[in-house]
């Protein structure tokens, strides 16, 4: 099964597959870039474990890095509007020898 979506601008047709519509969980995201290209692991960090996995890589062109930004400050500051303020809460420090330090 898969839904199909129409943007405005165009006729692409976006299909979203079962699998992927169920999502993965991430509670943490490491970001590097390169001059050519950003590349975000999403990681699932459960408490108390010493190891975590990245449960997804993302690699994005830097202006797709910046549209990606703006999309989600937009869609933040719609939820805030309706729902009030997200509040953002104090993380513990991630060791700095913690994930992928890849360079494209």
């Amino acid at each position: 099964m898969s839904d199909q979506k129409t943007n405005k601008e165009g006729q692409i047709n976006i299909e979203l597959d079962k699998d992927i519509a169920e999502g993965t969980y991430s509670n943490l995201a490491i970001i590097n870039h390169s001059v050519s290209e950003f590349i975000v692991d999403f990681i699932s960090v459960m408490p108390g474990q010493p190891k975590a996995k990245v449960k997804s890589r993302i690699i994005l062109t830097p202006q797709h890095a910046k549209r990606l930004v703006k999309a989600l400050a937009d869609n933040v500051s719609r939820f805030e509007e309706a729902h009030g303020e997200i509040k953002d809460y104090e993380q513990p420090p991630i060791p700095m020898n913690f994930g992928p330090t890849g360079k494209a």
